[in-house]
């Protein structure tokens, strides 16, 4: 696509979000008309209808949207990183690695403030992806090794989450459903506290397209451009756990978000990283935001995890890079 194209193509997908956003102000428990979205949207009162709108659904979506867009960008970043098309936040245990010393710390630190999570988080993730890459040569080992790598750390992680849960007591049936993933009662402050992660991880990839970029070539190509790989390598996954830093506290562990939406943004073969990356972001806000209208509209009044609606989206995903063909990191399959 020119850049005028891809321009268009991103606007396009905001305002799909954007629409995906209205309409989760419509559904749920208690249906809305447009009309009357749009009226307490305008002009908040005090029925019912404007709590439902301000209070629960409104900030509930803009909260799925930011943290798919998040998601999105940490996955394409590690996928440039490690130029393998099969990492992700979750398949390269950064996931793993933030969620499960939150729960450490919320099971026997309950006294740590919340608003420690995220920098819990962040180092976590960044042991885990600095384990998952040791295992698969620094990340350039082939495809699978790298995936069969972060599994690896997933389980490991994933077995002591699972140890920790056995000894909640009460409390273990609200983390297990944080630890499916989902964005039910999420708040305005959920909004803001996770909003500053996921903005310094986009805008962060953005600024530094360039030298992203490089690290689709081989790394000596990137080093004779003059790229300083000791220096930009270590940032570069920091930048990328940082989003997931953000997300996990709030979101729990939404999955294949990050696999899934480089590589629809790469088929539609943008010009230039940086457009790349703006329709990463794009598309995992869109994603997010449809799983998780779906989520709480398809079992009434009940709701499902939003994880597992994108499990549903990205294990087809997953399951056709690994046995079709897998795809690269120009949006070709081979």
């Amino acid at each position: 696509m020119s850049p005028r194209q891809s321009f268009l193509a991103i606007g396009l997908i905001v305002v799909a979000v954007m629409l995906a956003v209205m309409l989760g102000l419509l559904v749920g428990a208690k249906t809305l008309s447009v009309e009357t979205a749009l009226r307490v949207l305008l002009a908040r009162d005090g029925t019912i209808e404007s709590v439902l709108v301000w209070t629960l659904r409104l900030p509930r979506s803009l909260t799925a949207a930011a943290g798919g867009a998040g998601l999105a960008v940490s996955g394409y970043i590690l996928q440039t990183l490690t130029r393998n098309p099969l990492a992700d936040p979750g398949i390269t245990g950064v996931t793993s690695g933030a969620v499960a010393p939150i729960v450490c710390c919320f099971v026997f630190v309950p006294w740590l403030s919340p608003g420690l999570y995220p920098f819990i988080g962040l180092a976590g993730g960044l042991a885990a992806a600095s384990v998952t890459f040791w295992v698969s040569h620094g990340g350039q080992g082939r495809p699978l090794q790298l995936a069969l790598g972060g599994v690896s750390v997933s389980l490991f992680l994933g077995a002591i989450t699972t140890y920790v849960l056995l000894l909640t007591g009460p409390q273990s049936a609200s983390l297990l459903f944080w630890l499916a993933g989902g964005f039910q009662g999420r708040t305005w402050s959920h909004f803001f506290y996770m909003l500053p992660w996921t903005i310094f991880g986009v805008v962060g990839a953005l600024a530094l397209r360039r030298v992203i970029g490089m690290f689709m070539l081989s790394d000596h190509a990137a080093a004779g451009m003059g790229l300083q790989l000791g220096l930009w390598k270590p940032l570069i996954l920091i930048l990328a756990v940082i989003p997931v830093a953000g997300v996990a506290p709030v979101a729990g562990p939404v999955a294949f978000v990050g696999l899934a939406a480089p590589h629809i943004a790469r088929l539609l073969r943008p010009r230039g990283t940086g457009f790349e990356i703006g329709l990463s972001a794009a598309l995992g806000a869109l994603i997010v935001t449809v799983a998780d209208i779906v989520a709480r509209s398809i079992a009434i009044p009940r709701e499902l995890p939003v994880g597992i609606i994108t499990a549903l989206i990205g294990g087809p995903v997953f399951i056709y890079l690994v046995q079709r063909g897998q795809l690269n990191l120009a949006g070709e399959t081979r």
